[in-house]
């Protein structure tokens, strides 16, 4: 009987060992706090943040990605990569020069260009409600060290359950 219970309890170690795995190291559920991406994300929305894949992969534009940044976590979506310059002109983004469109978008950008090309490992973020956003107008290009995961999978509410963009 006491070689059952061992046994189990043992059983029960390891699943509680393998969840806390996957939730600190590979996909965690995390909610949506800010206003900064909407329409796209609205407040509360609960989501997947997958942290494996970014180490895996690469980050390309116009994913969304969760950072750090003092102390707060903020999703945004990525305009620009390393060694690019980023422009918003009459509204539109520009990338090196060339005009690159964004079919998620509802409301203009402010124009504003780069000075200098984003640095190594860095990466340009905004929010897609740029009139309401904190991002990398403000505070810079963030170094991918800050870029916690990738998210593309809202899970609640269910009525907006599914794969964005």
């Amino acid at each position: 009987m006491k070689k059952n219970i061992k046994k189990e309890l043992i059983e029960y170690l390891i699943i509680i060992l393998v969840v806390l795995f996957i939730r600190f190291f590979i996909i965690t559920p995390i909610k949506v706090q800010q206003k900064s991406m909407f329409p796209t994300l609205n407040p509360n929305d609960i989501m997947i943040l997958d942290k494996i894949g970014l180490k895996l992969g690469n980050i390309e534009r116009f994913d969304i990605v969760v950072i750090k940044h003092e102390k707060e976590y903020l999703i945004k979506r990525v305009i620009g990569l390393p060694g690019e310059i980023i422009e918003y002109k009459e509204g539109k983004l520009y990338v090196n020069g060339k005009q690159i469109p964004e079919t998620f978008i509802r409301v203009n950008t402010a124009d504003f260009k780069l000075e200098e090309k984003i640095k190594d490992d860095n990466y340009f973020l905004v929010g897609d409600n740029r009139n309401n956003s904190t991002d990398s107008r403000t505070f810079g290009s963030i170094n991918k060290k800050d870029i916690v995961g990738k998210t593309s999978l809202i899970v609640f509410p269910f009525n907006r359950f599914g794969l964005i963009n």
